[in-house]
């Protein structure tokens, strides 16, 4: 078992105003085979959460630790995060030109694995994830993410997902922007990688939709950059018909995400 342990985190960020905090202490702990579902309004510090997992470096830890199976994933640069079997799927996907999807997928797993994965196998492995995706074959010899659909970037994310077989997931509001039919394919890769590696997932979202498809173990409220309460699935169906108004009348310090 792999365990992601955040304790007392504490985020800033810099804008036109100064030095901004963000996450103001979010402790949370998650393990493979587990399914944890973010949820808060916009600006509570959700994607700033994702970012800070996987290392972007517009964000600045100023106090707390995150640990990925006793390591201190805050000295690890990005790629050792990846490599140490960390995941995040992001929001807005970005484009790579000059870089087919192809040579994309075969570089990170060659990257992760620390050799090339056999042509035969993996191309065998990339056609057979596609096809559950419900991805055209001709997607595999395109740019990364140039001139996709938003749907269609979000299936990419998920095939990366099947293939590089992280230990943690962490699933920055994968749900936005896809119809039914693709919510439901995308959600579907999800629960496949899960049943596959027995891999846990942090998946943050607005909505309850995809909780539909992708069940959690665990539901936690996130607003100004605090964890402000915690349960299992009801807790998601009771913030789709109250809303999220009963938190923001405390006397929480505010903190922008700048992400979601």
């Amino acid at each position: 078992m792999s365990v992601l342990e955040i304790r007392d985190l504490h985020v800033t960020v810099e804008t036109d105003e100064g030095t901004t905090p963000i996450l103001n202490g979010v402790t949370l702990t998650i393990r493979t085979g587990e399914t944890h579902a973010i949820m808060g309004p916009n600006g509570s510090g959700k994607s700033t959460l994702a970012y800070t997992i996987a290392g972007h470096p517009k964000y600045t830890v100023t106090s707390g630790s995150i640990a990925f199976d006793g390591e201190d994933v805050l000295a690890m640069t990005v790629d050792e995060r990846a490599r140490a079997g960390v995941f995040l799927a992001m929001q807005y996907p970005v484009e790579i030109p000059g870089v087919t999807v192809t040579n994309f997928l075969r570089t990170a797993k060659t990257a992760i694995d620390g050799e090339a994965p056999s042509i035969r196998t993996w191309t065998k492995d990339v056609k057979e994830a596609m096809k559950h995706l419900r991805m055209d074959g001709k997607f595999a010899q395109r740019n990364v993410n140039e001139g996709f659909s938003g749907g269609e970037k979000k299936r990419h994310e998920i095939l990366q997902l099947e293939l590089l077989k992280p230990k943690i997931a962490v699933l920055d509001e994968t749900d936005s922007g896809l119809d039914v039919d693709a919510l439901k394919i995308v959600s579907e890769g999800v629960n496949r990688a899960k049943a596959q590696t027995n891999l846990g997932v942090l998946l943050i979202t607005h909505y309850t939709r995809i909780l539909r498809y992708i069940h959690p173990d665990f539901v936690h409220v996130m607003v100004k950059g605090r964890i402000v309460e915690e349960g299992g699935p009801e807790l998601a169906d009771r913030l789709e018909n109250e809303g999220y108004d009963r938190f923001l009348e405390g006397e929480l310090e505010p903190a922008v995400d700048t992400e979601a």
